[in-house]
């Protein structure tokens, strides 16, 4: 599944869009719309983005975790050379260490990843917050074709402006897309990191 990520100029046009994605096969549950005009999406009955899609949760906590693990393997490590107590630890207690290490690094890193704006999209914040909205569409590969047909017949106003193979992914790269529907096909215009 690919997340395609369409710009477009007000809610009536983002509205069409997702209209249109419905009939061309895209359920509606694969459509999120990321606009500071969360009313106007329920107005109009279109879903708005989640908190996994606009902050960099599942990141941070990923990134916690594994440092929270290293820094308790370290420390329990670290007490084990020493050996700082009179009596021999046992094995559990470096196990608790290390458990609790790495939970505190999980719950550090979500508290920071919900402080921060999903990186793959906050190169779009300019627009979003200059009343554009920004459609993230996921498609199946076999879905591609009529989608890129249905946008780039339907909705000139609407710019393919990424893609993304996996935007569950918090560590892959976003394909930033220059260029038209039509040069992007034909792969005469590739996109750019």
């Amino acid at each position: 599944m690919k997340c395609l990520y369409y710009l477009t100029p007000d809610l009536v046009s983002t509205h069409r869009v997702s209209d249109d994605l419905h009939e061309a096969g895209v359920e509606d549950g694969f459509v999120h719309i990321v606009s500071h005009d969360e009313a106007g999406l329920a107005r109009k009955h279109l879903h708005s983005s989640n908190y996994l899609e606009t902050l960099d949760i599942v990141r941070e906590v990923i990134i916690g975790t594994l440092l929270g693990f290293l820094g308790g393997m370290v420390i329990a490590l670290v007490i084990k050379l020493i050996d700082p107590f009179p009596m021999q630890l046992p094995f559990l207690a470096y196990l608790a260490i290390v458990v609790f290490y790495t939970m505190f690094g999980c719950w550090v890193g979500g508290l920071d990843g919900w402080a921060k704006r999903n990186r793959k999209i906050e190169r779009f914040m300019p627009d979003i917050e200059a009343g554009k909205y920004l459609v993230l569409v996921y498609a199946k590969q076999t879905q591609l074709e009529n989608v890129f047909d249905m946008m780039a017949s339907r909705h000139p106003e609407a710019k393919l402006v990424a893609s993304d193979s996996r935007f569950m992914n918090p560590f892959s790269t976003l394909e930033v897309i220059k260029g038209t529907h039509k040069a992007i096909r034909a792969g005469v215009v590739s996109p750019v990191t």
